[in-house]
């Protein structure tokens, strides 16, 4: 499947991979303070966004996604930057083609399953009533039991298009039957010895000390990093420390250029 993409900048690319129930738009300012040296793709995964819907979300096909979608676009090589969903993306793909891609920064995720709820998440969007009267407010009201957290909620209901037929743009059946795909981890043959940073939100658990030697037999060289004052969402929680840590990152990196 090739996939919907937002291009920013020019130079060495660099490829930018959002969450579960996000897209593209979620790294704007990431992209833009990364345009003024690199050409930054920041693409929507399948079921999200503007991408096209489609069955299942292993994450071998998810991979299998970002790397047609790269050859349409004749990127031969890029550095990937991706957020949890994301970040698991950018591993298995990194494993099954490490020659694609020259360096790779996982943002709060390891190579491990977690049980997260996000079926129950998934079932509450569906749930919102999609009536013409619906507004946002509204729409944040029916998530609350599911979803407590006021500014999760508020992040979820980007993904509905108000109006006479108010409807949710992204994938929300092939979502939640895939949820158990997407919280775990299915094995991927290989190694990636290439530069690799695993970046954590300091207040956030999904990726824990015992994380380590399974993250380190996959990417020897991986080093670790934490984001101050940040959770699972370090780009949204720290924006500026994130850009930080990604820009340090990328310092030298000089791949091939678009």
């Amino acid at each position: 499947m090739i996939l919907h993409h937002v291009a920013l900048g020019s130079g060495p690319s660099v490829v930018l991979l959002h969450g579960l129930f996000g897209s593209a738009r979620n790294f704007g300012g990431l992209q833009r303070a990364l345009a003024s040296r690199f050409h930054v793709v920041a693409l929507d995964a399948r079921n999200h966004g503007d991408s096209p819907h489609g069955a299942g979300m292993l994450y071998a096909t998810l991979a299998a996604d970002l790397i047609e979608t790269l050859d349409s676009l004749g990127l031969a090589q890029v550095a990937v930057v991706g957020h949890s969903m994301g970040g698991k993306t950018a591993m298995a793909a990194a494993l099954l083609a490490p020659e694609r891609f020259g360096r790779l920064l996982v943002a709060d995720i390891a190579p491990v399953p977690y049980r997260h709820g996000n079926n129950g998440v998934a079932a509450a969007m569906r749930a919102v009533p999609l009536t013409a009267a619906l507004t946002r407010a509204a729409a944040e009201a029916a998530l609350a039991e599911a979803v407590p957290v006021p500014a999760v909620r508020s992040f979820l209901v980007q993904n509905l298009r108000f109006g006479a037929a108010p409807a949710w743009r992204i994938g929300l059946e092939e979502i939640e039957a895939a949820v158990p795909d997407l919280e775990g981890w299915e094995p991927v043959a290989g190694v990636y010895t290439g530069p690799a940073l695993f970046v954590s939100g300091a207040l956030s658990d999904y990726v824990l000390p015992e994380h380590r030697s399974a993250i380190r037999a996959l990417f020897p060289a991986a080093r670790f990093v934490s984001v101050k004052n940040a959770g699972h969402w370090l780009h949204a929680d720290n924006p500026m420390g994130f850009q930080s840590v990604v820009e340090a990152f990328l310092h030298d990196w000089g791949g091939p250029r678009r």
